[in-house]
C-alpha cells in the first residue's frame, strides 16, 4: 500500500449511535496540526483537532437526522440544507461524509472531512484519512455552491477533488477490513480444486485422510485448534482465514489488527490472516529465511509440506439488455485470478497471460508480489513471489468476447390495475461451445411494491415458483447443465396482484404509508375493461413512492427481470493463463491445477414496454 496514506483516527459506532471503539494516531495528528498552523497563517482556518467520542457521536446522530439515514440522500433534495453532504449532489457522499462538530449550524471551522463511512452489520465504521487543509476547504465550498449537480471535467467537482486524494482508497480498504473483522466475515478468495487436496508434513499426514485442508505453515495441535478448518471435498474451496463468529465487538482483536497492520497510522499489511497467524504462532529459528534471500512482508512464514499450485479464474458478468434500437445493450466482465501456491522457500513463478486483445482489457491491477512486463499486443508476462494461503493475483475489467450468454427480451404490460401480461423470449448459450457449460440459469421477476395473488402461464422449459413479491423461473437446474448447444425458451403468462388501493408500501420514508384510493372514474374504467395503458402506468408510477438508493433497480413499478447463472469450463472474456509456459524458479516438481467459473452479477432484462434508466450517448 502506498506510504502516502495516513490515518488520523478510526471510530466504530453501534446501532445506538454510540462510539463502541476508537483509535487515534498522535503521529499523524501532529502532522495535521502542523499543516493547519501553516494554513491558518493565511487566514483560512479549518477544524484542527480531533473531537471526543461523545462529540463525534452527537455529530453523527445530528447528520443522520438531517440527512434521513446514516448514509444520507446522496443527491440534493427539497429538504437538503446548505452545507450538508446531500447539497453537493453526488452519490459518493453516501460513503464519504462530513461531520460538523459541537455546533448545530454548518460552520466550516467545525467541519471534519473526509470521513469514510462503511456500514457492516450493526456497526458503522468511520475512518479519517490525512488530507491537506486545502482539500477540506475545497469540499466546504462544494457544500455551499448554489448550482445543483456536477459536470464531468470541471475542476471544482467532487470527482476532481477525490482524484487528488489517494489516501481515500487506502481508508476504504481499512474500513472494509475492520468491518469484516467485527462481523466475523473474513473470507479469503476462493480457490476451487477438482479433487481432494494434496497434503504433506506431519500435520498433513494426520489430517489428510480426513480431507481437511492444511494451513500453509504446519502448526501444533494446540495452536491448530484455535483456528477452525473447513472440510474439503470434490469441487470444494480451500481457505485459511480464521472465523471469528457472531459475538460482541472483539476489542482485543481490533487493537492487535490495527497496531500490526497500520503502525503509527500508516497502513502496511491489511491481511488479517497473516496477522492472526503471526500472533498465534510467533517465530522460531526454523522460520528464518535463507541469508541470501530477502523475505517479503506478505510471506512471514515459509511453507513446509507437499508442494502444489492452484489457479482459479472467477469472472462476474454484468449486463443491461434493453432490446431497443435507440439504446445499446451494455455488457461488461469483472474478473480476478485467485491463486494458492504451496511452495517451499522463496521461489518466483512466471507465466504469460494471453487473450488480452480478444478480451479488450480495460483495467487491470496486480497483487504487490507481482511484476508485469509487456511481451506483445495479445500477451503479458507475469512474475510473482507468492504469499501464503489464498490471494488475488490479478483483478481486471473487460468486455465479453462471446456476447451475452442469455439474450432476448422481456415484456410486461398492465391490462388492468391488478393484472399484468408478460412474455419472455430468450436464447441461452448462443455462440458458446464446449467446454463451456451453463450449470444453472434462473430468471426472477420482482414486484417489490405489489403482492402477487396468482400466476397463470407455462414456460417452454423449466419450472416456475412464486413468492409474495416475485416470480422465479428456473430454466436450467443444477445437475442438468447446458453444454455445446444453444436453446430458445419462451414464457408467456399473466400475473394477478392484490387490489391496488389496499397495498401497504414497505418504505423507510414515513410520508409514504399507503397508496391512495383510486377515484370513481378509474373504477368505472376497470369495470368496463377499457383501460388506457399509458394513462394507467403514469398514474400508478405517480402514486408509487420512491425507493431507497440501496435498491437501484426497483425503479418505478414494473421495469425489469434479473437473470442468475453460473458457467464453468472457460472464461467469457478470453483471458487465460498459458499453462504450458508456466515455470517455477528454482525448478521444483509441483502439480498445477487450473479452474474457471463465470457467474452473473447485475444481469438485467429491462422491460421493453416500460421506462428504463440508461447512459445518454453524445
Amino acid at each position: 500500500m502506498s506510504s502516502g496514506c495516513s490515518i488520523r483516527a478510526i471510530w466504530i459506532l453501534n446501532n445506538l449511535d454510540a462510539v463502541a471503539f476508537s483509535r487515534r494516531f498522535p503521529v499523524v495528528e501532529k502532522r495535521w496540526r502542523s499543516a493547519c498552523k501553516t494554513n491558518n497563517e493565511n487566514n483560512d482556518k479549518v477544524f484542527s483537532s480531533l473531537p471526543t467520542d461523545s462529540d463525534l457521536a452527537d455529530a453523527f446522530l445530528h447528520r443522520k437526522l438531517r440527512e434521513g439515514s446514516a448514509r444520507g440522500f446522496g443527491i440534493r433534495k427539497s429538504n437538503s440544507t446548505l452545507g450538508s453532504d446531500s447539497w453537493v449532489d453526488d452519490p459518493i457522499t453516501r460513503h464519504i461524509i462530513g461531520l460538523y462538530i459541537n455546533k448545530e449550524l454548518e460552520d466550516d471551522k467545525n467541519l471534519l472531512w473526509p470521513l469514510i463511512l462503511h456500514i457492516k452489520g450493526h456497526y458503522s465504521v468511520l475512518v479519517l484519512p490525512m488530507v491537506e487543509p486545502r482539500h477540506v476547504k475545497a469540499y466546504e465550498k462544494l457544500c455551499k455552491r448554489p448550482e445543483c449537480g456536477s459536470s464531468i471535467g470541471l475542476d471544482d467537482s467532487l470527482s476532481s477533488l477525490l482524484l487528488e486524494l489517494p489516501a481515500i482508497t487506502g481508508a476504504f480498504m481499512i474500513a472494509h477490513a475492520i468491518g469484516d473483522i467485527i462481523t466475523g466475515d473474513i473470507v479469503e478468495p476462493e480457490v476451487i480444486i477438482a479433487a481432494a487436496p494434496s497434503v504433506g508434513g506431519l500435520f498433513d499426514s494426520l489430517t489428510g485422510s480426513m480431507g481437511i485442508s492444511s494451513r500453509a505453515k504446519p502448526v501444533s495441535p494446540q495452536v491448530a485448534s484455535s483456528s477452525p478448518m473447513g472440510t474439503v471435498g470434490q469441487g470444494s474451496v480451500t481457505a485459511d482465514t480464521p472465523k471469528m463468529g457472531s459475538r460482541p465487538l472483539d476489542k482485543d482483536a481490533l487493537r492487535t489488527f490495527i497496531s500490526s497492520s497500520m503502525p503509527f497510522g500508516t497502513p502496511l499489511d491489511l491481511n488479517y490472516s497473516n496477522i492472526f497467524t503471526i500472533k498465534a504462532n510467533g517465530f522460531t529459528a526454523s522460520d528464518l529465511a535463507p541469508t541470501d534471500q530477502k523475505q517479503p512482508a506478505w510471506k512471514p512464514y515459509l511453507f513446509k509440506g507437499k508442494q502444489r499450485m492452484l489457479f482459479t479464474t472467477h469472472e462476474i458478468l454484468h449486463a443491461a439488455l434493453y432490446d431497443r434500437d435507440e439504446i445499446p445493450d451494455n455488457i461488461s466482465v469483472s474478473g480476478q485470478i485467485n491463486c494458492r501456491a504451496d511452495l517451499e522457500g522463496l521461489p518466483d513463478v512466471s507465466f504469460p497471460l494471453t487473450g488480452l486483445n480478444t478480451a479488450n482489457l480495460e483495467v487491470s491491477s496486480y497483487h504487490p508480489c507481482a511484476q508485469v512486463s509487456d511481451q506483445g499486443p495479445d500477451k503479458q508476462g507475469v512474475v510473482f513471489s507468492p504469499p501464503l494461503g489464498n490471494f488475488v493475483l490479478m483483478r481486471y475489467q473487460t468486455t465479453c468476447a462471446l456476447g451475452p450468454p442469455v439474450k432476448g427480451f422481456y415484456q410486461l404490460s398492465m391490462v388492468s390495475e391488478d393484472k399484468g401480461a408478460f412474455l419472455f423470449k430468450l436464447r441461452l448459450m448462443e455462440g458458446y461451445k464446449s467446454p463451456l457449460t451453463m450449470e444453472f440459469c434462473t430468471v426472477t421477476m420482482p414486484f417489490p411494491r405489489r403482492k402477487i395473488i396468482s400466476l397463470d402461464g407455462t414456460p417452454s422449459m423449466g419450472t416456475v415458483s412464486t413468492s409474495e413479491y416475485s416470480v422465479e423461473w428456473k430454466i436450467v437446474t443444477s445437475g442438468r447443465g447446458l453444454s455445446g448447444k444453444s436453446i430458445e425458451v419462451t414464457f408467456p403468462g399473466t400475473v394477478k396482484f392484490a387490489p391496488w388501493k389496499n397495498q401497504v408500501v414497505s418504505s423507510s420514508n414515513p410520508p409514504f404509508g399507503t397508496i391512495v384510493d383510486e377515484d370513481s372514474d378509474n373504477e368505472a374504467e376497470n369495470a368496463s375493461n377499457m383501460v388506457n395503458e399509458e394513462h394507467l402506468m403514469e398514474k400508478m408510477n405517480k402514486d408509487l413512492p420512491p425507493v431507497d438508493l440501496e435498491e437501484p433497480f426497483c425503479w418505478l413499478a414494473y421495469n425489469y427481470a434479473k437473470v442468475s447463472f453460473k458457467i464453468a469450463g472457460a472464461s467469457v472474456s478470453g483471458i487465460s493463463i498459458d499453462s504450458k509456459s508456466l515455470s517455477i524458479y528454482p525448478a521444483v516438481k509441483a502439480p498445477v491445477e487450473f479452474s474457471t467459473q463465470v457467474t452473473s452479477g447485475d444481469y438485467i432484462l429491462w422491460n421493453t414496454l416500460g421506462k428504463c434508466p440508461h447512459v445518454a450517448t453524445v
